[in-house]
């Protein structure tokens, strides 16, 4: 394979801020240019497009999926989804007869479709999302088929790019789309307690909705709370993660994987987050070690407490930072990660004898 120019087109339905989006950017971004040809499809544009383009990456925008892979002819398909069965991307691929089908499987569900049947290897984005989708659906393990990768996060550049907090700061950041699914009520029920202790606490915002808005405006903290517009570039996220003294994370779906919680930990920042109930995703468990790389709290009372306990430790709270960076390299780092994603294309051309 070395020396072999493999062409790769990453699917997905749109080029949107989503994580989802985002992970694939990371990953035809950070494929071997001396062995793999990347393209990106998508139905519709969005604000990834021009940041992909910008890197010379061959971008197709539009309805007609089959006559870009004609066009293309790709050895590989990578597409990134929820995991459900999806016609519109699958039934293109199979008449195309694209050789090889990996799937990212975002939210680890199942699908039992004849075309879900097509692809080669599923993905998941964390070990948990893995094991549940075996224990869930009752499927066999098989490392050649199903098998985690954790999302790739520039891990170098945060690091780069954020220089030390100032841990004794009373700021905490939150980072999510302005969707009512990504929200918790733990994220804003906790303030009243943290401003009673510390009245000069300061809570930064990306993704406020209009509950909390609402939340803010009608127990008077707006002393206490500044909305902030979305960020589009890792620099910007880099610039407002520098500003705050942890992540303040609550999303009552859960999380599958937790790329914000993963970028903030690649900032330096100690994350704090809380379990979801039942077979909701709980990788932000996986990724926030309590005690550890952040603290896990189970209510308001507990997640203020948590909020206090690290602007009133500071050196504890910078020694959690420390160890969540250290963690983000390790399992996290793009080239890393995109490096074993090579292997498993590898694997897959080999094993399916397709000739380059």
């Amino acid at each position: 394979m070395p020396g072999k120019t493999v062409r790769v087109l990453h699917a997905v339905k749109s080029l949107g801020l989503g994580g989802t989006e985002k992970v694939m950017q990371q990953f035809v971004t950070g494929l071997n240019i001396a062995q793999y040809e990347a393209a990106v499809f998508a139905f519709a544009d969005g604000p990834r497009g021009p940041q992909i383009r910008n890197e010379h990456i061959p971008t197709f925008v539009g309805p007609d999926f089959l006559a870009i892979l004609q066009r293309f002819s790709p050895h590989i398909v990578h597409i990134h989804r929820a995991g459900w069965p999806e016609t519109d991307l699958l039934g293109p691929i199979k008449r195309a007869r694209v050789p090889v089908i990996v799937e990212t499987n975002v939210f680890g569900r199942h699908d039992p479709s004849p075309l879900g049947k097509l692809i080669d290897h599923h993905l998941f984005v964390s070990r948990f999302c893995l094991e549940r989708f075996h224990q869930t659906n009752n499927i066999i393990p098989d490392p050649t088929r199903y098998s985690f990768l954790y999302n790739p996060v520039d891990t170098d550049f945060f690091a780069a790019n954020t220089s030390s907090h100032d841990f004794r700061s009373p700021a905490a950041g939150r980072i999510s789309r302005a969707d009512p699914g990504k929200w918790s009520g733990l994220a804003l029920e906790f303030l009243p307690h943290v401003i009673r202790e510390i009245p000069d606490f300061h809570y930064h915002i990306i993704g406020g909705i209009p509950e909390a808005h609402a939340y803010v405006a009608d127990n008077g903290l707006q002393d206490n709370v500044t909305f902030h517009e979305p960020v589009f570039t890792d620099s910007e996220l880099a610039k407002f993660l520098q500003e705050v003294s942890m992540l303040a994370h609550a999303n009552d779906t859960g999380e599958s994987f937790g790329l914000v919680i993963a970028e903030a930990m690649a900032c330096g920042l100690p994350v704090i987050t809380h379990p979801c109930p039942g077979l909701s995703d709980n990788a932000q468990l996986e990724l926030v070690d309590h005690g550890a790389t952040g603290l896990v709290a189970r209510n308001a009372e507990e997640y203020a407490a948590a909020v206090v306990w690290l602007i009133h430790h500071p050196e504890q709270a910078a020694a959690m930072g420390k160890a969540g960076q250290e963690k983000a390299a390790r399992l996290y780092h793009k080239q890393t990660v995109t490096a074993k994603l090579q292997g498993i294309y590898r694997s897959l051309l080999e094993r399916k004898g397709v000739k380059i």
